[in-house]
Order: structure tokens, then sequence, then C-alpha cells
């Protein structure tokens, strides 16, 4: 056998076998630096967890979780034992202390309103309700229907937005007694309001009929909505009270006709039409002549006869 030959294949076994114990030794410590990252032991949901659930023992388990902990994780179960939920927790998710309640503050929809709010029950029909049209974490405008107390009664039911961008707290049904004391279901959503925006829900929804109009959550700009009224739905084009409160335009007067004395009508000049030459002067030198190029007409003063 070729002595060259064989020098050549011994030298490609030499290198094939140094670079595959390069790549062996990569993907191994590649695999090792895995095997070695550290595992952490967090505290997760054992169910899902709604909003005001007092969490127990039952509810909670420790899992292993591999990778970066959120330093808001809850890491012992005893921590978040006795703590409200004030927001859905989704099973075999971290428990998180920015969705649970202080300690000692208890569960309930209590625990779930930040300082400085107040949640406002309303009443809804059962389209909104049971098509679960409202649900928690939306957002939606309040609009009250009804006849207000002042000179404006002649347009009949005045319709306006009086809240804007409001956040459902929480949507369910409540047993109430109807009038002949038999309980009935109600469709009762709660809203997140301030202590202003409380006064005016409670006075709207007893004085009048109110409507949650559901809205984007990203849209938070406040619309300017004048509001309407029953007598401007039944014109040629239905429109909003701006159009009421808009000036009329002016009306432009009609020229009067000038007045005339008797007087005046006898001294009123008469005219007549009278042809007159056009000429045009012609300068040769220290020559001028007069040439006729044309004629018009012209209104002249009639001459009275004698």
């Amino acid at each position: 056998m070729n002595r060259r030959f064989i020098g050549v294949l011994v030298f490609a076994l030499a290198v094939s076998a140094v670079a595959s114990t390069v790549v062996y030794q990569l993907i191994a410590g590649r695999m090792s630096t895995q095997a070695k990252q550290t595992t952490a032991r967090v505290v997760v949901a054992a169910r899902d967890l709604a909003v005001g659930t007092l969490l127990k023992p039952e509810d909670l388990r420790l899992a292993d979780w591999s990778g970066e902990v959120s330093p808001q994780w809850v890491l012992k179960p005893e921590d978040a034992v006795g703590r409200g939920v004030i927001a859905n927790i989704f099973q075999n998710e971290p428990i998180a202390t920015n969705r649970l309640a202080p300690a000692g503050a208890g569960a309930g929809l209590a625990a779930a309103i930040p300082p400085g709010m107040r949640a406002v029950a309303v009443k809804v029909n059962e389209v909104v309700g049971l098509a679960g049209f409202v649900l928690p974490g939306m957002r939606v405008d309040v609009i009250a229907s009804g006849a207000p107390p002042d000179e404006s009664r002649s347009l009949g039911t005045l319709t306006k937005t009086v809240l804007q961008n409001i956040e459902v707290l929480s949507a369910g049904q409540n047993l109430e007694k109807n009038a002949e004391g038999k309980p009935v279901n109600v469709q009762v959503v709660n809203l997140l309001v301030t202590p202003e925006q409380a006064e005016i829900l409670s006075l709207a929804s007893n004085e009048t009929k109110i409507q949650l109009v559901l809205r984007n959550p990203l849209d938070t700009q406040e619309s300017k909505a004048p509001g309407t009224a029953t007598a401007l739905l039944f014109r040629e084009k239905p429109a909003g009270l701006a159009n009421l409160m808009a000036p009329a335009p002016a009306r432009r007067a009609a020229p009067k006709a000038p007045v005339q004395s008797a007087r005046a009508a006898e001294n009123e000049v008469k005219l007549e039409p009278v042809v007159v030459p056009v000429m045009m002067e012609i300068i040769h030198g220290n020559k001028k002549d007069e040439a006729k190029v044309g004629q018009r007409i012209e209104q002249r003063p009639k001459e009275s006869a004698k």
C-alpha cells in the first residue's frame, strides 16, 4: 500500500479525533452548567384564587422554580396564609405580595380597595350581567337618563355621561326581595371610584336610570359628550345638546324699498338716449386735425317742450 495514502489517512483520523474531543467537552460543559443552575422553591397557587379569597394552607403549595426569582414572590407558605387576594391568581402561578392584601386586612371586597378609594355597588340589567358584558378589571363609562328639575323639561328625558373610565372591581349576583317579599337575583357590579364620584354615582342610581358603557382599557382620554334629549332624537338628524345650545345664525334683514315723496318724483330728471360721435385727434408736425372714428349712445337729460 502507498505510504503517502496511509499518512494522509492517519492525519485525517487524528484531526477528526481532536475535533470530536473538543465538541464533546463543549457540550458536556454546557450541560453541566445547566445542571448546576440554582433551583429555588417558591409558593404557588394550588388552585385558581379569585379576588376576596382568604388564603388557607390548602390553597398553597411549594414548587421548584428554576430561573430568576422575583423579590415579590412568597417563599414561605406561612407568609401568605390568612391574607386576602386582591387580584386573580391562577393555578401554579407564584404568589406575589402585590396581589395580596396586607396582613390583618382580612378578605372580601374591602381588602381589594386601595386607600382613598371607594367601592359602590350598581344594579345592572340581565343583558349586561348574564352575558358577561362587565367583568372585573374592565373600564366603563356611566350614563344617566332622567328628567332634570329645570326649564329644560320641555326637551323630555335627558341623557348625560356622568362618569368616565371607571374600573370594575367585581361583578356578580345578589339576592334581594321583591314587593311580595320573595327573593330575586339581581345583577350587581361594584365600581372603584373616588369619594366624590361615589356621591355622583349614588345620586344618579337613585334618581335616574343608569347604563354602563364598556370602553377600551387603553383608551383613557375623557370625551366631551354634551348629552342628548328625547326631543332631539326625533329630528330629521338626531343631534346632541350642543347643537341645541349653539346660537342660531343671524338673519339678514331684507332691504327696504326706497320711499320717494311726490315732490321728488315730480322733480326727477328724465333721461333719453343721444347719439354722440367719437372723434380722434390727429397731429402731423405742427398741424392738428380731427376725424370721426365712430359713435356711442349716452343718456342725457330730456329737454322739456316749450
